[in-house]
């Protein structure tokens, strides 16, 4: 008896149009909208951070939010609440005048987006950077949580 061969070229393209088929279904596109206005609130959080516009970085943020400091196993709570958030931006804006960020990369599922960041900053030998990964994650619509990495050495 003659064994049945399925060419790989033809196993890849019902494997392709298997995957495609599942972005095509509405609830995966309700979802894309959902990834896509996270990625969207990242960005502008961000903005607003280099703008130094608290209250817009507030606006995207909940009333409960939690921002997390993770190095190896130690987890530092940096705020826990909106108002503990503001006044942390408040000193760290005072302590660094310089200070920028960008996206360098963004990764979205739908309740967290990923981000490699890339801060900037004046020292007296000129400008500094340094990439950290940042973890937001979502809750209707706002930013709930953030877990952010330390600098790669």
């Amino acid at each position: 008896m003659k064994k049945a061969v399925i060419p790989l070229l033809v196993l890849y393209r019902i494997t392709l149009l298997f995957c495609l088929s599942a972005f095509m279904n509405p609830a995966n596109a309700a979802d894309a909208t959902v990834v896509k206005n996270q990625a969207q609130i990242v960005y502008g959080y961000i903005a607003a951070f280099n703008a130094r516009d608290i209250n817009a970085m507030l606006e995207m943020v909940t009333d409960d939010v939690q921002w997390l400091s993770i190095d190896g196993d130690k987890i530092t709570v940096e705020a826990k609440s909106k108002e503990v958030l503001r006044s942390s931006m408040v000193e760290y804006f005072k302590s660094c005048v310089s200070c920028r960020s960008r996206l360098a990369h963004t990764f979205s599922t739908n309740s967290r987006v990923s981000a490699l960041e890339v801060a900037s900053f004046e020292t007296s030998t000129g400008v500094q950077e340094q990439g950290s990964v940042s973890l937001y994650e979502f809750s209707n619509g706002l930013i709930k949580r953030v877990y952010y990495f330390p600098a790669e050495k």
